[in-house]
């Protein structure tokens, strides 16, 4: 059976509006669709390198405690930490640093 889900930790963590610090967290495997759909966003055409934030907000299936990931969760990310999820991103896509859109 192949493997769809991968654990990941952040360096950083992100930290939610009480305070508290999410560090764990779940990314499945990209389908076509969630680098499909960003393209359709306005954010996406006013700002291409947005497509990041939307892709990674689909395919974080669990952040900490987070019932929601959204963009605005990875929008607030420290920087060390969208870094870190970008690479692990193609890693386990088995993609390379020529592939999009990541």
């Amino acid at each position: 059976m192949i493997e769809t889900e991968f654990e990941f930790n952040l360096i950083k963590g992100y930290i939610d509006n009480d305070g508290n610090v999410h560090r764990t967290g779940v990314m499945r495997l990209s389908r076509a669709i969630d680098e499909i759909v960003p393209m359709r966003d306005p954010r996406v055409k006013s700002n291409p390198a947005y497509a990041t934030v939307i892709i990674l907000s689909r395919v974080i299936t669990r952040l900490g405690a987070l019932d929601d990931i959204n963009p605005t969760v990875i929008e607030n990310l420290f920087a060390v930490d969208l870094s870190y999820l970008q690479k692990f991103y193609r890693q386990i896509n088995g993609l390379d640093e020529n592939n999009e859109p990541l």
